[in-house]
């Protein structure tokens, strides 16, 4: 029952006061209240009636589950414009504390919020009310999938990416599949098949087309050019970056007002393009990490972390060691500040070339 009221944001009694509810319910000393009938239905799969023990014989079509069914699925097809973005406000409230804040203090919130879009969603019938609700899971479930991968649960994170798959197929979003497909990739890249990521990476690419918005398509190109990195194909992420310098947009919006999940501009860019080039041993990716480091939003604070660790990385390859030993203190201490399991293992793993 606490797991439930977890995942589903609901509040219940003390684990002793619990304790003592069910014992009494077995025992017939207290009622079962429609607060936690309605959990205890859930959980047990069982009817009202069931549950309760009343004398009352279920119709057929009660004890078959059809009433609850259509309810549900008449709640479903009522969820308004509002509701959906009510949705979408939750998601991007669970961003922002995502990037001040790290993801290992929000599972239980985004656990919660992605299954309510799953039930609205499962119980959608027409595609004018699945649309925008699949778009929402889209958006909430790529998310989710980032928060897991920070926080080193691999498999629950490449199980994200497949409900935001399935979600942005369901809505018809080109842009929503791209961006869950390329970032499906670091799963692939950080198991030890960067390659492999690669492929994905330029398999979003062509999914997406043309059609997806400027920034999206830089964005693509730089994941390219991140992954091509680590597999050791130097000219395609050389060539992957000039694609992604080609088409980023200019002037100092980051947001793209199609896919609000991307935080792209020329300044990010060159962080990224600093990055790239520190895990090719570039030596000019120093100057582009400085840059970066100037004029980077405070409020990013993993992607700091990112930055220093990118800075170290890139001192280590001009043998400046203590510089790259100033930097990684600096990203140890954010990457504790965020709880970030994937930048600790990163510090963990330059701090063995010091």
């Amino acid at each position: 029952m606490e797991q439930y009221a977890r995942r589903n944001l609901t509040d219940v009694a003390s684990t002793a006061s619990l304790r003592v509810y069910v014992s009494e319910w077995e025992n017939g000393r207290r009622p079962i209240s429609d607060r936690y009938a309605a959990i205890l239905r859930n959980l047990l799969g069982v009817t009202d009636a069931e549950l309760r023990g009343s004398s009352e014989k279920p119709t057929l079509q009660n004890a078959d589950g059809y009433d609850d069914l259509l309810s549900r699925i008449d709640s479903a097809s009522s969820v308004s414009a509002s509701m959906v973005k009510a949705f979408n406000d939750q998601t991007e409230l669970l961003r922002t504390m995502d990037r001040e804040r790290g993801a290992a203090s929000l599972l239980d919130q985004m656990t919660g919020h992605l299954t309510a879009l799953e039930d609205a969603l499962n119980f959608a019938v027409l595609p004018t009310a699945r649309r925008p609700v699949a778009l929402a899971l889209a958006g909430a479930s790529t998310l989710a999938a980032w928060q897991a991968i920070d926080s080193g649960a691999v498999e629950r994170a490449w199980r994200h990416y497949e409900l935001a798959k399935r979600a942005a197929r369901d809505a018809e979003a080109p842009m929503y599949l791209a961006h869950a497909m390329a970032e499906q990739a670091y799963v692939l890249c950080d198991a030890g098949r960067p390659a492999l990521g690669v492929d994905l990476v330029r398999d979003a690419q062509r999914t997406l087309g043309q059609a997806g918005s400027p920034r999206l398509r830089a964005w693509l190109h730089a994941a390219e050019a991140e992954l091509c990195a680590h597999a050791g194909m130097t000219d395609d992420s050389q060539r992957a970056l000039d694609a992604a310098m080609e088409v980023i947009p200019p002037g100092p919006e980051d947001r793209d007002p199609d896919m609000l999940s991307i935080f792209l501009n020329g300044a990010h860019l060159t962080r990224w393009r600093g990055n790239v080039l520190a895990l090719l041993g570039e030596g000019e990716a120093v100057t582009s990490l400085y840059e970066a480091l100037e004029v980077m939003d405070p409020t990013f604070v993993r992607a700091r972390a990112g930055l220093h660790a990118d800075l170290a990385q890139a001192h280590l390859a001009r043998a400046e060691y203590d510089d790259a030993h100033t930097h990684l203190r600096q990203a140890r201490l954010l990457a504790n500040r965020t709880g970030s399991v994937r930048q600790r293992r990163r510090v963990d793993l330059l701090s063995e070339r010091l």
